[in-house]
């Protein structure tokens, strides 16, 4: 494990650049593929590196459209951004079978899918067959990431990937996120801004105020910090260094159900109307109002302002009042994806070495007059979700099984008595099941609000590495 401080424009320019500060993108293509010939897929993808987009090119772009906007400049900086990833089972067919030290990664995540609580059911085999879309149940190889300015230029990054590629693989599923039109940029499908409280690497990028700050190792494979669960190093060959385990999964949002339940069980609130009594509920179900203003910080009301200040929007961590919920259900949305101070009793590293970056975007319509109508969903759309981290157990995994689907997450103890929160209401997963959650009325703590479905279901998805470019040309070629 290197012990140089990381970045050095070395590493901006070998690590691909969705991993820690992103593809900008108004549109994202995301290519799934299985690899049809593995030598003339090596012999192809010779030519597809110079145009894998990087750490350093991105920090340069992101400076550029930062100048253009100061300016007044208009329209938008043309973009096209390129990575790729691979599966396990990809990585195979190209002959690589160094072990990367992760066994989620090793055994794809359709074998998690039971424990990740996703819907299905167990066949006559005693095999769990999960309710996911079949392109993700068959596995797939790899993914190549398309994202732009522009549907135009992601089309065109598409077709340089396509003529690239020929029939050296072959596309299995295609997903096309876009980002939400008008004041809805940003937030996705129940209308809730999106992405506020990744963390940062110091080195990289200047923390904001609660921003949570992580080694590199965390994230990135290779550098200070990357260890096991146990806080051991862990044993990676030495290609993998600057790669990065990449999460997609595939939710589908039942928006007007979501909509019909906050409009059925207002919260009732002194001097609150009903239409604002279920608006409040919604920001207590995800611990931040529409606009992204934190509920801890702004209890009662939403307060845009607020939330367009990145100097105060992120800047809280629960410690003022560890064992009242009136300001922020403890099994809120955010709270229970992001602890913060309510792990301070366990050690420094219980929340860090737990962390993720997430570069989702939203894919599908907008809702149809007869959605909103019958509030019944007709159409997909959700949230096509995407997260980086060094180790799939310590990530992803560990936040969605140990996390969000605990009810007894954070640990609490009221009056000498282990307090259970319930689910995550947005992303906890029961199979399926009903869910039980406490706290969401800020005057009863102790009232259980029941969530009847799931309104977010995860259709599937697949674990991926994503190698360095150096590594790309090295060992993939």
């Amino acid at each position: 494990m290197s012990t140089t401080t990381w970045p050095t424009q070395q590493d901006l320019n070998d690590l691909q650049g969705d991993v820690i500060l992103g593809l900008p993108k108004r549109t994202e293509d995301f290519i799934f593929f299985n690899i049809q010939d593995a030598n003339a897929f090596k012999t192809d993808l010779k030519q597809l590196i110079p145009a894998i987009t990087t750490t350093a090119q991105i920090k340069k772009l992101r400076d550029d459209i930062s100048e253009h906007k100061r300016c007044g400049r208009p329209g938008l900086i043309k973009t096209v951004g390129i990575n790729i990833a691979f599966s396990n089972l990809g990585l195979k067919k190209l002959g690589i079978t160094d072990e990367l030290d992760d066994p989620a990664f090793d055994a794809g995540q359709l074998a998690s899918a039971q424990a990740l609580g996703d819907q299905g059911f167990v066949d006559s085999s005693n095999k769990f067959d999960p309710n996911w879309l079949p392109e993700f149940k068959s596995e797939t190889d790899g993914v190549v990431l398309i994202a732009g300015d522009s549907r135009t230029s992601v089309v065109e990054g598409a077709h340089k990937v396509e003529n690239i590629f020929g029939a050296s693989i072959r596309k299995v599923l295609v997903v096309k996120g876009q980002v939400r039109p008008g004041p809805e940029k940003g937030h996705e499908h129940f209308g809730f801004l999106d992405g506020i409280s990744s963390p940062a690497i110091e080195t990289l990028t200047k923390p904001l105020p609660g921003q949570i700050v992580v080694p590199p190792g965390v994230l990135i494979c290779g550098t200070e910090g990357d260890v096991d669960s146990a806080g051991n190093a862990v044993t990676r060959p030495a290609w993998a260094k600057n790669g990065s385990f990449l999460v997609y999964r595939h939710f589908n949002q039942l928006v007007p159900e979501f909509n019909k339940f906050l409009e059925d069980n207002p919260l009732e609130f002194p001097n609150i109307p009903r239409e604002q009594g279920s608006e409040l509920l919604g920001a207590r179900l995800f611990g931040r109002w529409k606009s992204g203003a934190p509920v801890y910080l702004t209890p009662t009301h939403d307060n845009p302002k607020l939330a367009a200040d990145k100097q105060h929007n992120n800047d809280f961590d629960y410690s003022e009042d560890p064992l009242d919920q009136t300001r922020c259900p403890f099994a809120a949305h955010i709270r229970k994806a992001n602890p913060r101070a309510d792990l301070k009793d366990f050690g420094a590293t219980a929340l860090t070495q737990h962390m993720l970056v997430r570069q989702s975007i939203a894919f599908g319509a907008e809702l149809a007059a007869d959605e909103i109508e019958s509030h019944t969903t007709r159409l997909d759309r959700g949230l096509a979700f995407v997260c980086y981290q060094s180790n799939l157990s310590n990530g992803f995994e560990f936040v969605q099984k140990s996390w969000v689907n605990a009810t007894n997450f954070p640990p609490k103890t009221i009056n000498g008595v282990a307090y259970n929160s319930g689910f995550d209401p947005i992303i906890g997963q029961n199979s399926g099941a009903p869910r039980q959650t406490d706290g969401m009325n800020p005057l009863n703590a102790n009232a259980e609000t029941t969530l009847p479905i799931d309104f977010i279901v995860s259709k599937g998805g697949q674990y991926y590495f994503t190698p360095s470019i150096s590594a790309l040309n090295t060992k993939f070629t």
